[in-house]
């Protein structure tokens, strides 16, 4: 089964972390990877743009309006995430608690419903 560990950011959080504190988070993430490298259950991983830099897309009267910015104003963002296929919802819970990220905000585990793959 795969899932989608979702990082959350929180700017605030973030800027009252120390400069090692702050280390540490990266280089957890280097740790993380390598273990779900190796044990065969990472599909993928991104980093998101802060959402300063998005742009939000929506249909009106037949057409695209769009919007600078992101969809919902909140102060925490989706930052990032693993995508993993492991054996049950249990492991990726284990997973997402390793993530760094869950000692200062939350790791959202979300199942994949769904999925389409791209053939060339």
């Amino acid at each position: 089964m795969k899932y989608l560990l979702v990082m959350h950011m929180d700017p605030v959080l973030w800027e009252g972390l120390s400069v090692d504190e702050q280390q540490a988070v990266h280089a957890g993430h280097g740790d993380f990877m390598k273990l779900i490298t190796e044990s065969g259950e990472l599909v993928t991983t991104q980093s998101l743009a802060e959402p300063g830099q998005s742009t939000t897309v929506r249909v009106r009267d037949g057409g695209p309006v769009h919007s600078e910015g992101p969809y919902l104003d909140t102060k925490e963002f989706v930052c990032g995430f693993y995508l993993v296929d492991v054996e049950t919802r249990e492991r990726a819970v284990e997973l997402a608690a390793l993530i760094p990220d869950a000692r200062h905000t939350g790791v959202e585990v979300r199942q994949v419903m769904f999925e389409q793959g791209l053939e060339m």
